[in-house]
């Protein structure tokens, strides 16, 4: 099984920039169409690239870096009074892109959050917070951390902006912890807190 993971891995390195060009160019011509604000009933894609370092917790001395596309469903009207006042969208993140630099190798993966919770503030101007919980499991070329598990699940939560205009940016700082949930032991985990950049765009219904 453990060659089938790492052939799995492999074939992620390989096809990863070919399957982000792709989507690069599918948002490009999708935009033309599009909206540019969060709206009841309407739908998020976005294509994001982020990265950051080990913080205390688990191993340390480790840096990722991960790139995917996101598509996302906005479910309600605003609720909540005053500033509380949001939207709550579910999306989910394909991740062709995830590279994992640690002290006795480099792992190349990918995977898939099919989780993602996101509460979008309601305000009237060009910039929008939103808050994040999502989950999802990656896979890779090496243990990760190093004498572990090329499985491995992630956990995660964030707090950005979007700037919203023609298109939708969005920037955002998260928490992610990565863990094979007692696959093998040990089990250390990894920590890490990343910047994310985004770029896509709002559509459907008004």
């Amino acid at each position: 099984m453990t060659r089938t993971i790492r052939g799995a891995g492999f074939l992620f390195r390989k096809l990863a920039p070919i399957l982000l060009l792709f989507l690069a160019t599918f948002l490009t011509a999708f935009l033309a169409v599009a909206q540019d604000r969060p709206e009841d009933g309407g739908h998020e894609i976005e294509v994001w690239t982020g990265g950051g370092h080990s913080v205390p917790g688990g191993t340390k001395d480790t840096n990722v870096w991960n790139a995917g596309v996101r598509y996302g469903w906005i479910l309600t009207e605003p609720h909540l009074p005053g500033f509380l006042s949001g939207r709550f969208e579910l999306a989910v993140d394909a991740v062709p892109a995830f590279v994992v630099f640690q002290r006795a190798n480099t792992a190349y993966g990918g995977g898939v959050n099919p989780v993602g919770f996101k509460w979008i503030f309601a305000t009237r101007g060009h910039v929008a917070p939103y808050l994040e919980l999502n989950g999802g499991t990656l896979f890779t070329t090496h243990e990760v951390p190093a004498g572990t598990s090329t499985i491995n699940f992630t956990t995660g939560a964030a707090f950005g902006m979007y700037f919203l205009g023609e298109h939708a940016w969005s920037l955002d700082v998260r928490y992610m912890h990565i863990s094979n949930a007692g696959l093998t032991v040990p089990n250390p985990g990894l920590n890490t807190v990343q910047v994310r950049l985004g770029f896509g765009k709002f559509f459907g219904k008004k």
